[in-house]
């Protein structure tokens, strides 16, 4: 894809499935990677791969939703490579041990933790990047929204947060305009740690909402960011791209 290579693009949640394979895809146009996860253990795994693979890496351990860890994560790729041209912006999803929880019986720590984790990494994380994105007229940055950001009954947390990256992500591409373009990425039902937890019955159900009539894999949404990152993509700035198999956001 035009535009990427040689390029430095940092990913969080590099150690999970889906930042693992957004970062996969990256390095494979020739992208500079920063990568950083919560989890040393899991990061150093995705680092050594991408590694292996020829790709320039950069990795720092850090919690994405305090500042102080993010901004150590753009000191360390600012220093090894100069410059952060593309920010992906993966870190979110449930805290809770159930993926749904009835709204009556959800939690005022429940609803903080995952509006938290939604929001606060990019929050901060934009916040820190932009600034030298708008000064090079150049800059790609893609949040991870979900295809239930119009509501979902027994995730109305998860949901609120995902309307909230939504809104967050058509709000920067506006401001940011036109040297950077903001756009997401709205995944349906993607196969990861995440859907294991899932049971048979709660797996067909989900996979018979979209046309496609399965899960998807981590690296067809990868594919989605690489073309939002790209060149390719040159006219699109304020969008949520579904990734669902046919599955729509709906209310």
């Amino acid at each position: 894809m035009k535009g990427l290579n040689g390029r430095v693009a940092l990913v969080t949640g590099a150690g999970g499935p889906m930042g693992f394979a957004v970062a996969q895809r990256l390095a494979e146009e020739g992208m500079r990677l920063v990568l950083t996860d919560i989890s040393g253990t899991r990061l150093a795994q995705s680092r050594a791969a991408l590694a292996d693979g020829g790709a320039p890496v950069v990795a720092l351990r850090g919690d994405a939703m305090q500042r102080a860890e993010a901004k150590d994560v753009v000191d360390a790729g600012m220093q090894a490579f100069g410059a952060i041209d593309v920010l992906v912006n993966v870190v979110g999803g449930i805290k809770s041990a159930q993926l749904y929880t009835p709204f009556l019986q959800m939690s005022e720590a429940q609803w903080d933790s995952t509006l938290a984790l939604n929001l606060k990494p990019g929050f901060h994380l934009t916040q820190l990047v932009a600034p030298g994105m708008l000064e090079r007229r150049w800059g790609r940055i893609v949040n991870f929204a979900s295809i239930v950001l119009q509501g979902e009954g027994g995730q109305a947390d998860y949901a609120a947060a995902k309307a909230a990256v939504a809104a967050f992500t058509r709000s920067l591409a506006e401001e940011f305009a036109p040297h950077v373009r903001v756009n997401g990425v709205a995944p349906g039902l993607i196969q990861t740690t995440v859907t294991d937890r899932l049971d048979a019955a709660d797996r067909d159900e989900l996979t018979s909402r979209g046309f496609l009539k399965r899960a998807g894999q981590p690296r067809e949404v990868a594919d989605a960011v690489a073309f939002l990152c790209s060149d390719e993509s040159s006219f699109i700035t304020g969008e949520v791209m579904a990734v669902s198999g046919g599955n729509h956001p709906h209310l």
